[in-house]
């Protein structure tokens, strides 16, 4: 649906109020069954783990009675309203019916990151305190020492008798009391490494409400296609790829790895129509068109250079896509013909990658959130984009402003940057155990503090500078937001890595001047015929990575220029959604 429609996303749940839910929005065990009656022999979850690598798809009526059958056995084990159940592993349609059949069984699901250590998983666990834990079988041996207080399955069927879709009740058991709204459905903890996790309570209506709302931006149909490829236990592929589809009726495919070969398969075979990404896969995916159309000459790079300008300048001034049917070739060798309007969250795009993308096409739109919100609080609709915008408010269902952070006034404008506070249906319960914590969250107005800096435009979209925490203060005073910087690398193929922060030039520490990490591509070393592994730091490499350097510094105010780089032996941590975890030490 468009920003002016008059209709909601919701609406068709007038039909079902007061007789299969009596809430302002359903429960997922109320959603669940409205959507197998609309939609029962539609299909549903998709992956590609049948044999040789073939097609597995399971219709919302199958799935239902998966999930049905699942949380029958969780009642049987003694699982009570407000328990929590815990799931651990790759996506895949095993990890969704345990999603649902935890909150169908009235409990609380607990998603937990496959990626993390041993530690950080015993740390959320030993808060949590599930009840019963469903993970990967390589999970289960550990699990099962330093973690014996909970029953454990298995999402895989190497382990048949543990497999979750073989559990089943023999007997009859009492329905625990259903959920309402306001209960807590899941609980999204950060690792926790060093302390006690931080646990996001998320409410039916939370998540409810924010797939629906978020959908007032972007129209969804049930023959829509999801490509699930990020990580599921993030809020972000959670949302978008998993609640959305269930609340639109459409279908899930389930990616379980990044392997460019099974990636493409994917795209190709699943025929996707939504896919989700974060900067870095659609900058790879970019590299890789641009590579091939490279291969063909400098006349074709010309045409086609030609063509895109052309092809962006008609979508902006009329709406008319055209660039799909030029570039319907490209497209298809890339295997994303099909596509019908991608995703972008997990930091905001570089412009340039933005561009080439809706000159080739394909409704690409920028989103923007984070776990507290369940997570989309902004937009950008596809009838009305802006390239440098992480997209519009959801009026007049939420309120968001900026609020500058030392006088605590709202303002909008350009000159008007501020930390971006948001008021809606989708904001948290509040941290799991954490009373002090969570008050900290939200200002005197009761608005959540998301602790990004921004700006917002009259028409109410929101440009993104930056986390509060990055921000560098320059010896004039200057703000320089880091995330700025590091986006203006994205074109960049040669560098694999980069993370911008402040450095002190003197002893006193006085002065603080800007300083970029950088892992270079293994692409360069192998272009320049170096052995990474005995001189990383190459001469060669050092003069290409300064190049580019120089290049980056040209598209910004001199306060603004990084004046050191420092060359890295090895790539630093990457969170789940792709991005640095920027726990180095200045």
């Amino acid at each position: 649906m468009s920003k002016s429609s008059n209709t909601r996303p919701w609406d068709f749940l007038a039909e079902y109020r007061n007789k299969d839910f009596s809430g302002e929005w359903p429960t997922f065990p109320e959603l669940l069954r409205i959507q197998v009656k609309r939609f029962g022999e539609r299909p549903y979850f998709t992956d590609f783990e049948g044999e040789n690598e073939s097609k597995n798809t399971l219709t919302y009526s199958q799935v239902f009675a998966n999930i049905e059958k699942l949380a029958k056995w969780m009642i049987s084990q003694g699982l009570k309203k407000g328990d929590k159940v815990a799931v651990s592993g790759k996506n895949s349609p095993e990890w969704g019916t345990v999603y649902l059949a935890t909150l169908y069984a009235s409990g609380i699901i607990v998603p937990i990151d496959n990626g993390l250590k041993e530690a950080d998983v015993l740390n959320i666990l030993n808060t949590a305190k599930p009840k019963i834990i469903i993970a990967d079988d390589e999970k289960i041996e550990y699990l099962s020492k330093s973690y014996p207080d909970a029953i454990k399955k298995s999402l895989n069927k190497t382990k048949s008798e543990d497999y979750v879709y073989n559990l089943t009740s023999e007997k009859d058991v009492e329905w625990n009391p259903a959920p309402v709204e306001d209960d807590t459905a899941a609980i999204l903890f950060t690792s926790g490494t060093t302390g006690k996790p931080k646990g996001v309570m998320l409410s039916h209506k939370n998540l409810i409400s924010d797939g629906y709302i978020a959908m007032t931006h972007l129209t969804i149909y049930p023959t829509d296609v999801f490509y699930a490829l990020l990580p599921v236990h993030h809020a972000y592929t959670m949302q978008a790829a998993f609640i959305v589809p269930l609340e639109s009726g459409a279908e899930i495919v389930f990616g379980k790895s990044m392997a460019v070969t099974r990636l493409m398969k994917e795209l190709r075979e699943g025929k996707i129509s939504i896919m989700l990404g974060v900067p870095l896969l659609y900058n790879k995916l970019l590299a890789g068109i641009n590579k091939g159309l490279k291969s063909k000459g400098p006349i074709v790079v010309g045409i086609m250079g030609i063509l895109r300008a052309i092809s962006f300048l008609i979508k902006k001034l009329t709406g008319k896509n055209i660039g799909k049917k030029l570039f319907k070739p490209v497209l298809t060798q890339a295997n994303i013909y099909t596509l019908r309007v991608a995703i972008c969250g997990g930091g905001p795009l570089t412009k340039g990658v933005f561009k080439q993308y809706q000159a080739m096409g394909l409704d690409f739109i920028q989103g923007y959130g984070l776990t507290e919100t369940s997570p989309i609080i902004t937009l950008n609709p596809k009838e009305h984009f802006k390239i440098e915008s992480i997209g519009s408010v959801f009026e007049p269902y939420e309120e968001m402003r900026i609020q500058n952070t030392e006088t605590g006034e709202y303002g909008i404008g350009k000159n008007f940057v501020g930390e971006i506070v948001i008021k809606g249906p989708m904001v948290m319960q509040g941290y799991y155990n954490m009373p002090e914590e969570t008050a900290a969250m939200f200002n005197k107005d009761g608005f959540l503090k998301t602790g990004d800096l921004g700006w917002m435009d009259k028409e109410k979209y929101i440009m993104l500078c930056g986390r509060a925490k990055n921000l560098i203060v320059t010896s004039g005073g200057k703000n320089v937001y880091p995330e700025e910087i590091e986006d203006g690398f994205q074109l960049y193929t040669d560098i694999q890595q980069v993370t911008v922060q402040g450095y002190y030039k003197d002893e006193e520490k006085s002065v603080e001047d800007i300083e970029a990490l950088i892992y270079p591509a293994d692409d360069l070393y192998k272009r320049l015929g170096v052995d990474r592994a005995a001189d990383p730091e190459n001469k060669a490499v050092v003069n290409e990575v300064s190049s580019i350097v120089a290049k980056v510094n040209k598209n910004f105010q001199s306060y603004s220029h990084i004046s050191k780089i420092t060359i890295l032996k090895e790539p630093l941590e990457m969170t789940t959604t792709l991005k640095v975890k920027r726990n180095y030490n200045k």
